[in-house]
């Protein structure tokens, strides 16, 4: 079986090769999960903080104050987006390391078919070999058996 030896050594290092791609899928995973929470926080505290002091701007109030709370509201605005534009190249690296991960997947599965073929056909070889054996000894024996009851061969003998 030395010659599934390369074939082996491939596996191993395909299979190391797909385990540090779900490494890095399993971790682009987590990355988009805390950015989504993140996000959705941000959205959330924005909301909250908009209907808590939105209502106190309807009634009588200083103009300074306004001006304060208008220019929170934008800088968490901007928070919002930036979030959101982290949060989309989260899911962009995400997908690509899936994709990473499906490659390296089919290149394990590819080389563990291509180590159950090459066992295949060697079993398939010796298969053929150990017959062909059998029928040269079976017609052998045959040929001995002629030989031993051939009429020259009761003659030979005296």
């Amino acid at each position: 079986m030395s010659a599934l030896q390369p074939l082996n050594t491939l596996l191993e290092q395909t299979t190391v090769a797909r385990d540090a791609a779900l490494g890095v899928h399993r971790n682009a995973l987590n990355a988009v999960a805390a950015a989504q929470a993140q996000a959705t926080q941000l959205a959330e505290y924005r909301q909250e903080y908009a209907q808590r002091f939105g209502t106190q701007f309807q009634r009588a109030g200083a103009i300074e104050l306004l001006q304060c709370y208008q220019g929170f509201m934008v800088r968490l605005d901007e928070a919002v987006s930036q979030q959101q534009r982290l949060l989309a190249q989260a899911i962009e690296r995400g997908e690509t390391a899936k994709a990473a991960l499906l490659s390296a997947e089919l290149r394990v599965a590819s080389v563990r078919k291509l180590i159950e073929r090459r066992i295949a056909e060697a079993v398939r070889t010796q298969d053929r070999s150990d017959q062909k054996a059998t029928d040269e000894l079976a017609s052998r024996a045959a040929w001995l058996r002629l030989a031993g009851t051939a009429p020259g061969a009761a003659l030979g003998a005296v």
